[in-house]
């Protein structure tokens, strides 16, 4: 797959027109995965146990891509990739070939979960897969260049979160065959009594597989070797699992892992042009780089070529000989054919409770105060238990939730834990459903393993510390970009993040905690898999997650906070408002005080036909904190400037910004006009996050430069609410002073409110750093109705 293009079985001398013009994939790895997976379809054809393989080294995909045509999986989903010279012909020349298999596993690969592509999360996605998959067997091979990241370091953990009751078994593979791309590496240079003594310590049982010697004895044979070390793991594995199934065991499992030591590039010719080829770094990616301009490296390569013996391996009509095909399990058994690895197919809705009980009552806007993931927990823990018996929802949370209060789902299932408590601990459980670790990779790795096995989660994080999983969230969106794109893989469950401890209330942890960036990076995906959200108050927060996980094939990013505050709308009102991701807050704004103006546009809350003048500036708000900032001015402004049009405008929604064409959640220009105004109507938008993101947004809309965004411009300490906010220019004495700068006909009208109120707004600021907290008339905040 690396080198040809033609001449697949060598049944004529090799010329340079059978190189492929791009020689691309990573040879190094290969051998270490086939000799694994003919190992597994051994152990799979003597147990019947259904296994799965997740492959770290996404880039030895050819060893993937031969199984798989052997077992016959590529055939059944594409019949031009039968079993006989012709299929082998075209899955050859696919490989790394434009419009074919990229040089890594990918989504278009049967069997695969994790692309690899980014070294590091294979045993984390491979753990998550496991998840209440109690029959299941996940093999996953590590190799020891990605053993080196840290997401890697920290997913040996799981040993200490896997339920022998209710989940299947990880069996990691850690392959060290010696050499990165240029440099040795860490677990290669290890002894066997360091590596024994390290993955003891992370509480496995480990056990060596050394295949590098030349073996003659059968009974010695590489093949014998690995049957041999996964026929222990299986028996190890099973016994674990009876013992803790028929209650006879409380202890913690020591689960089995294997250390695979093979030869870099095992089966290169020894050297070429005088260089050392198998064993050493010149074996890690593409060996014998120049073979289709070298006469001497293409000699070499075809004798390479010839020493795997086709001739005797396959037919005259390219047919694998039987006595190989009879090494591969068939069905469902095969590994690249398990019902798993195309979680879709298993997926079931979820039964999502009724949001109605868990509401708070509105009675009009502004008039309740509470905290919107305190009420949201409540709801999720209600799903916890609908889900009780079935087993197919996980809340993973990096040991946040009783910080971001939602501390209700404890009520109802414990943190999963295997090791015996501490005595202080509390809500630990060997069965829990809860999955805290202080790992961000963890969660995420396997919350994405298990999204593709078919079930449901949500992943509440801080949301400054969300962005150390940019590089894996990055990856998941290309895995779901290209999986909506292969005809046989079915849609799952979305990948929904509930990012809490947001960053306007992060004063009191100061700077180093405020980041809201990671909506700036979901921006950069696919339109068909990014959604944002930032519901305002308690029954929005509901109505969104209600929707995110009734959702599939998307990454949902949803911002709340878990702090008490003004309540803005009834529960109809808010599954209204999330229906329409935007709308006009017709009770705050001050258009209705003016009907004696010209109409452009109708009323989006009003009956049909209703018109309105044309605002003077529309106020608009997205986040929670922005949203009472936002309307303190606005209440500020109804009061001081009675003669200012002032629209007021909430965004739950942040794609129904961009137009339509660039995203299918844009609002129609209608709908965007009733919302911001017309041209040349000043918008002043306070944003929770960096004013970027909104720009970005509204690229390709008319007119966008009238829009004035403030947001975090990376000004923060520890220190009080309002400080935090003046200090980034989006306090509502800020918003207020903007809006009269803005409006046509008031900056010289209203230049002197807007000097007053920035007067008030930088005496505040004295008088706080002099007390060390806000004045009441800030932290205790209410609309007054309109009154």
């Amino acid at each position: 797959m690396i080198f040809l293009r033609d001449n697949i079985l060598l049944r004529e001398p090799l010329r340079p027109e059978h190189i492929k013009p791009r020689l691309l994939g990573h040879w190094g790895t290969c051998p270490g995965i086939t000799l694994v997976y003919a190992g597994l379809d051994k152990l799979v054809c003597e147990t019947g146990t259904p296994t799965m393989l997740v492959t770290g080294p996404g880039h030895g995909a050819p060893a993937n891509h031969a199984s798989l045509w052997l077992e016959g999986t590529h055939a059944d989903l594409d019949p031009a990739l039968t079993r006989d010279t012709a299929g082998l012909t075209e899955l050859v020349r696919r490989f790394s070939w434009p419009g074919g298999f990229p040089s890594h596993l990918s989504p278009q690969v049967p069997g695969v979960i994790h692309e690899g592509g980014e070294l590091g999360y294979a045993l984390a996605t491979a753990t998550g897969a496991a998840l209440d998959h109690p029959d299941l067997l996940v093999a996953c091979l590590v190799g020891d260049g990605e053993a080196e990241t840290g997401p890697t370091a920290a997913a040996w953990a799981a040993s200490r979160y896997l339920d022998p009751v209710h989940d299947g078994a990880v069996l990691p593979i850690l392959h060290v065959n010696g050499y990165k791309i240029a440099s040795p590496t860490q677990s290669g240079a290890a002894d066997d009594e360091d590596l024994l003594s390290l993955y003891t310590g992370h509480g496995w049982a480990p056990r060596i597989v050394d295949v590098r010697g030349d073996y003659h004895d059968p009974e010695l044979s590489p093949d014998a070797r690995m049957a041999e070390a996964l026929s222990w793991a299986h028996s190890r594995i099973r016994q674990v699992q009876e013992a803790a199934r028929n209650g006879a065991d409380a202890n913690v499992p020591r689960w089995p892992m294997l250390v695979l030591r093979s030869r870099k590039g095992w089966g290169l010719p020894a050297e070429s042009g005088g260089a050392p080829l198998e064993d050493t770094v010149r074996a890690h990616q593409v060996p014998l780089p120049h073979a289709a301009d070298d006469a001497a490296e293409l000699a070499d390569l075809e004798q390479w070529l010839r020493s795997y013996r086709p001739d005797e391996l396959f037919g005259a009509d390219g047919v694998p000989a039987p006595d190989i095909l009879a090494c591969c399990p068939t069905g469902d058994l095969r590994l690249g054919a398990n019902p798993v690895t195309d979680g879709g197919r298993l997926r079931r809705p979820l039964p999502l409770p009724d949001v109605r009980p868990f509401a708070v009552d509105v009675p009009e806007p502004g008039g309740a105060r509470a905290g919107a993931t305190p009420t949201a927990g409540p709801w999720l823990a209600a799903l916890l238990r609908e889900t009780e018996t079935r087993r197919d929802f996980r809340i993973m949370c990096p040991d946040e939730l009783e910080s971001n209060k939602l501390g209700a789902v404890l009520e109802v299932t414990g943190r999963a834990w295997q090791p015996e408590p501490p005595v202080a601990a509390a809500h630990l459980a060997r069965d829990g459903r809860v999955m805290e670790v202080l790992s961000e990779h963890n969660c995420q790795g396997w919350l994405q393993g298990y999204l593709l096995t078919g079930r449901h989660g949500l992943f509440p994080c801080y949301e400054a510390f969300v962005s150390i999983v940019d590089g894996m969230t990055n990856q998941y969106a290309k895995f779901l970009k290209v999986a909506a794109e292969v005809p046989w893989r079915h849609p799952v469950a979305s990948l929904n993040y509930l990012l809490t401890s947001e960053g306007w209330r992060q004063e009191h942890n100061g700077y180093s905690h405020q980041g809201p960036g990671f909506i700036n990076m979901m921006l950069t995906k696919k339109a068909s898999v990014a959604r944002v959200y930032l519901p305002p108050d308690a029954n929005t927060l509901l109505a969104t997650l209600e929707h995110c996980l009734d959702s599939v094939d998307r990454i949902n990013v949803v911002v709340a906070g878990k702090n008490d505050g003004p309540q803005w709308l009834d529960l109809d009102d808010a599954l209204a408002h999330c229906r329409a991701g935007a709308g006009v807050w017709e009770w705050a704004g001050t258009e209705a005080r003016h009907g004696d103006g010209p109409s452009a546009d109708d009323s989006p809350t009003g009956s049909p036909g209703a018109r309105r003048p044309h605002p003077d500036v529309v106020l608009a708000c997205a986040g929670n904190i922005p949203t009472v900032e936002t309307l303190a001015a606005a209440e500020m402004l109804r009061r001081d400037a009675p003669g200012l049009r002032v629209r007021v405008t909430n965004v739950v929604d942040l794609l129904t910004l961009p137009p339509a064409e660039r995203h299918p959640h844009g609002l129609p220009d209608a709908e965007f006009e009733k919302c911001f105004g017309g041209a040349g109507v000043p918008v002043v938008f306070d944003f929770h996050g960096y004013p970027s993101a909104v720009h970005e947004c509204l690229h390709g809309r008319p007119d966008a430069s009238r829009f004035h965004v403030k947001g975090y411009i990376e000004e923060g300490t520890t220190t009080t609410p309002y400080d935090l906010l003046a200090s980034n220019g989006v306090s509502r004495h800020d918003i207020a002073v903007e809006a009269l700068r803005r409006a046509e006909g008031w900056s010289t009208r209203g230049g002197e409110l807007a000097d007053r109120y920035a007067r008030e707004r930088d005496d505040i600021l004295v008088e706080l750093r002099r007390t060390g907290q806000d004045p009441v008339a800030i932290s205790e905040w209410t609309w007054d109705g309109g009154r």
